[in-house]
């Protein structure tokens, strides 16, 4: 393939953020933990117009920075109940960079029923780098935490 060739396709570097856990609950547990805007609220952010339903738009508020208001955009692409809930998750300006720089990403959580309980697979996957550096460092820590207080959220029930 020539440098032209090369240049007219550019390929965008991305990142994914991939965090694999197995929990001690039923994958039930874990699902009503994942698709409960109550629940939700204690584990993750409080989401408004969440459900767990194809096509259903939601937003999270975080904290604004620079141009960006702080809302992340949501829409639910995927609802496999007890198995798979994949969303979009957009948010940031183009005006900024670094915090709140322009973000177009996809989560995915994956249920695995095992013999010790449930693999929980996060994937937040389409990080374009640069751009998105700054949001991938801070949220690759952020869903690590994230996943903790799904654990301990899913063990209440």
């Amino acid at each position: 393939m020539s440098a032209a060739e090369l240049k007219a396709e550019p390929q965008e570097n991305t990142q994914d953020i991939v965090i694999d856990e197995v929990f001690p609950h039923a994958a039930a547990t874990v699902w009503k933990a994942l698709t409960s805007a109550q629940l939700i609220a204690r584990w993750l952010m409080q989401p408004t117009g969440f459900e767990a339903t194809e096509g259903n738009t939601f937003t999270f508020q975080t904290t604004p920075g620079g141009s960006w208001d702080g809302v992340i955009h949501c829409r639910v692409l995927e609802v496999v109940p007890n198995r798979r809930l994949v969303y979009a998750w957009k948010g940031g300006d183009e005006r900024n960079t670094g915090y709140g720089a322009p973000l177009d990403t996809v989560v995915t959580w994956s249920l695995t029923p095992v013999e010790a309980g449930t693999r929980i697979r996060l994937v937040h996957a389409g990080f374009v780098m640069p751009r998105n550096e700054s949001a991938y460092t801070v949220m690759s820590g952020g869903w690590k935490k994230v996943v903790r207080q799904l654990n301990e959220i899913s063990g209440e029930e």
